[in-house]
């Protein structure tokens, strides 16, 4: 089951189609704090990631390397970083970390006191 989730879906995993590639024509560029792995070719350059395919996954260094920001790939030159900037989260939307807004029936505490449920008549 496992092989044919592989073959027709990309959300499982990278597909046998992007493995094949990978291996004939990629060459392993680096490798960041969460596993994933990066690849090009001279032309074209991705990612396989390990675990989830989720793009929040790719640490700021690696997604302009990516995305041609920049030619040096991370590692070679840390980027410089600012005294206000975060380290890099993964999207937690759909999780219990995710950012509900006051008044959110999944926010904390209850329904804001300005809201009236509607009542039918």
């Amino acid at each position: 089951m496992k092989f044919i989730l592989r073959m027709l879906t990309w959300w499982n995993g990278q597909t046998i189609g992007t493995q094949l590639y990978t291996w004939r024509h990629g060459k392993l560029v680096g490798e960041d704090d969460l596993g994933n792995k990066y690849y090009t070719n001279g032309e074209k350059r991705w990612v396989i990631y390990n675990g989830p395919i989720e793009g929040s996954r790719v640490p700021a260094e690696w997604h302009g390397w990516l995305h041609y920001t920049y030619d040096n790939r991370p590692g070679n030159d840390p980027l410089p970083t600012k005294a206000w900037q975060k380290p890099s989260e993964p999207n937690q939307t759909g999780t219990a970390n995710a950012y509900h807004p006051k008044g959110s029936m999944l926010g904390e505490g209850k329904i804001a006191s300005d809201y009236e449920a509607w009542q039918p008549e």
